[in-house]
């Protein structure tokens, strides 16, 4: 049983002094190490494979550029499928950033709200919700290199 003494009895005004000790003995430590640790060698591990499917690519005839672009293709592929059968996930919580910065990362942000709208039907659910995380970055992205590209034109 617990002595009364180190029970404090429920109050509304707390003083901001106790306010930080409470505070700082609640608050979890920070792992800021190991989680930069996991993502950087998760996310190394997703980029070694991602070379690893560029040399395939290459080893059997395809030259290097459209290697590349069928590497990014098969890399998104992966990472949507990953996400579909809820592995994705999973390697998110374990590394952080390490998962989300590869192109993997966009086709798990792409894939999940289309997933958690799945009992909707593939129309309204599916389909309805694969573009919202999608369609801002598109949107930004085209507008963004159109800028770059007239600047670069009025430069040069």
């Amino acid at each position: 049983m617990v002595e009364k003494e180190t029970l404090r009895l429920p109050t509304i005004a707390v003083t901001p002094e106790e306010y930080k000790v409470l505070t700082k003995q609640y608050t979890p430590k920070p792992t800021i190490l190991k989680n930069v640790v996991r993502a950087f060698i998760v996310g190394g591990i997703i980029c070694s494979i991602g070379q690893v499917i560029i040399n395939v690519y290459v080893n059997f005839g395809m030259p290097r550029l459209e290697a590349s672009a069928a590497a990014t293709a098969t890399m998104i592929f992966i990472g949507a499928f990953l996400t579909g059968i809820g592995v994705y996930d999973k390697i998110g919580k374990f590394a952080g950033a390490g998962s989300i910065v590869p192109i993997t990362g966009f086709a798990n942000s792409i894939v999940s709200p289309a997933m958690e709208f799945k009992r909707e039907g593939f129309v309204l659910g599916v389909g309805a919700k694969l573009f919202t995380v999608a369609g801002p970055v598109l949107v930004y992205g085209i507008s963004a290199s159109i800028i770059v590209g007239i600047i670069f034109y009025l430069l040069h």
